[in-house]
């Protein structure tokens, strides 16, 4: 299999494509060790090509941020922090990841980042653990005029570890539209914390602070923690530093969802939470269009506690992904990043407005991020038919609880929709419009079979044959026109693979 080979030779006497000659030159490197996986990175870039990706925590990120993540940085490790490493010969991966820092401060106005973190739920982690080394485990080792761990007596370092192990931690409820990562019991989180969470208000479906000043006052806890993957309205972190510093608490805020928007001048004053939060958290690709890791950005008190991550739960960073970051974190600095930011607040408005029009239930009533919540249990569906049905027609997005949600994590009475992805294809207010009739024309015409007991399924529908055509039909002219990564030939390699 000759794939490059080929390639140079189809373009004698053209111009070279720089991107698909690198596409193809990687491809083919692939191909030699396992065709099998090659096909499946093009089938799956033809995939992404011919359906719609509503899902709001995904992106597309740059062919430069691609490429930054496959090369030999990956074979280096480089435990520790720049200038403090535990392997020698770090000095190129120092300069990479001061570089994603700095550019990472500048980015987001704040005054210490760490970019080693492969996801959101280890820069939670990396979070978590420098607060309670900082509030907790530091006043203890100063009583007991200690600052070696390795010196404690059994007895002394089991009251540390009990005591850390036994803090409050207060965060939405995931039912709310809070995260796994907030406390919820099937995660590690809420084995770390004594966990409690606060709700919506069932009548708006939106916060209520009056509500939640009551709760922190009554747990007092340690964390205060604000973030969500489910909530479509901006949140007053100004008001929520009030309310932290009313018990004492520190404020965490996980921005993972909306750092690109914060990032690109969408979300400012009260709505960024850098001023106002002890530590901040977030993913770096999701709207902030970088590869796919996380970040953890603190004031400068807690910086040497979250900079020691390693050892305490990290190993090894991903030196080719931190150097993605930098990339990402510069693009992320740019004008055109602004516009992007700005249109996929109104893209979502716009989406959010043409579904209302369409009788098709939003929560809230609309957005102010980049997330659009659909209630579908007026429809008689759950979300898994819902996301079922509307995938078949070409529009990947994902199922979703809805607050108070009576179907459950599994099966659920929402859809989550996003648009990112669609904005930084080029879509705008008249492809808002047309995936908005799109959507409710396929979720007006899907019913629920009936089981044998003839109770109606959760899991299995009918979809009407004539909608479902029409649909992908409707899709389809949508995504000829807004092309993902049109540098590529897909055909090209189509000789070669069954895709």
């Amino acid at each position: 299999m000759e794939i490059l080979k080929d390639y140079l030779a189809s373009t004698q006497g053209k111009a070279l494509n720089a991107e698909m000659l690198t596409f193809t030159a990687n491809l083919d490197q692939v191909a030699k060790k396992n065709p099998e996986v090659a096909k499946r990175i093009v089938k799956e870039l033809v995939d992404q090509r011919s359906n719609l990706k509503l899902i709001a925590s995904e992106n597309f990120c740059s062919l430069g941020v691609q490429s930054a993540m496959g090369n030999l940085l990956t074979d280096k490790y480089a435990e520790g922090f720049p200038g403090n490493r535990f392997y020698a010969g770090c000095e190129n991966v120092d300069d990479l990841e001061s570089m994603a820092i700095n550019e990472a401060k500048e980015l987001f106005g704040a005054e210490h980042a760490f970019v080693q973190p492969h996801s959101g739920a280890d820069a939670n982690l990396v979070a978590f653990w420098a607060i309670l080394r900082k509030k907790i485990q530091l006043p203890m080792m100063e009583k007991l005029n200690q600052t070696n761990l390795l010196n404690l007596s059994k007895a002394e370092w089991d009251e540390i570890r009990q005591k850390m192990g036994n803090q409050k931690m207060l965060g939405m409820d995931l039912f709310s539209g809070g995260h796994l990562t907030h406390g919820y019991r099937h995660n590690a989180s809420a084995q770390m914390f004594d966990s409690y969470f606060y709700n919506v208000s069932k009548e708006t479906g939106r916060l209520d602070y009056e509500a939640l000043r009551k709760q922190l006052h009554e747990i007092k806890p340690l964390v205060f923690l604000i973030g969500f993957s489910a909530y479509t309205r901006n949140v007053d972190f100004a008001e929520m530093r009030k309310l932290a510093d009313e018990v004492g608490a520190v404020l965490m805020v996980d921005m993972a969802h909306f750092a690109g928007l914060v990032a690109g001048g969408a979300m400012t004053g009260n709505a960024n939470p850098i001023p106002f939060a002890d530590i901040v958290t977030t993913t770096t690709h999701k709207t902030l269009r970088g590869p796919r890791g996380g970040m953890v950005l603190c004031k400068q008190e807690y910086a040497e506690y979250v900079d020691k991550a390693c050892p305490h739960i990290m190993g090894g960073p991903l030196p080719h992904i931190m150097a993605a970051k930098a990339i990402a974190f510069e693009e992320a600095r740019s004008p055109e990043f602004k516009t992007y930011a700005k249109n996929i607040v109104e893209n979502a408005s716009n989406l959010a407005a043409a579904l209302v029009e369409r009788d098709i239930n939003i929560l809230t009533g609309g957005t102010d991020n980049h997330m659009v919540i659909i209630n579908v249990s007026g429809l008689n569906l759950t979300g898994r038919q819902a996301e079922n049905a509307l995938r078949e027609c070409g529009m990947t997005l994902n199922r979703n609880t809805v607050p108070f949600d009576t179907n459950g994590p599994w099966y659920t009475s929402g859809l989550r929709i996003g648009t990112p992805a669609t904005t930084t294809l080029g879509m705008g207010k008249a492809e808002m419009v047309e995936i908005a009739d799109i959507m409710a024309s396929v979720l007006k015409n899907t019913t629920p079979t009936k089981t044998k007991k003839g109770e109606l399924s959760k899991a299995n529908y009918k979809l009407d044959e004539g909608v479902k055509a029409d649909s992908i039909k409707r899709v389809k002219a949508l995504m000829d026109k807004f092309v993902l990564y049109p540098e590529i030939d897909a055909d090209f390699f189509a000789k070669y693979f069954t895709v």
